[in-house]
């Protein structure tokens, strides 16, 4: 019985050791595993569920010459309606326009 408290005990304070405490440490999880429209390879855009390589290709194409201000940007793409960004929201991010973005094609 004692070993089995102990084994709670260990197990309950690592999990607390992970959570991330404060607003800084959650902003700076918040995107953490997203891809970033504005600096992803079409390799990278490529492997989101609903989107293939042409559509991957027209995100570039179309951040090059307007990079995406928010994620809801996306829906200004050819091809990705409210309904496929809707299934995408959650695993992408806009951060900054990515030096030479437009030259990333692959």
């Amino acid at each position: 019985m004692k070993g089995i408290r102990k084994a709670v005990a260990v197990g309950l304070f690592c999990g607390l050791v992970g959570l991330p405490l404060g607003h800084d440490a959650r902003a700076a999880g918040a995107d953490a595993g997203r891809v970033d429209l504005n600096s992803a390879s079409v390799e990278e855009l490529a492997k989101l569920p609903g989107i293939g390589p042409a559509k991957a290709q027209a995100i570039v194409s179309h951040r090059s010459t307007d990079p995406f201000r928010r994620p809801e940007d996306l829906r200004n793409v050819k091809g990705i309606g409210d309904k496929l960004y809707e299934q995408l929201k959650d695993q992408i991010t806009v951060g900054g326009p990515a030096a030479g973005s437009s030259d990333r094609g692959g």
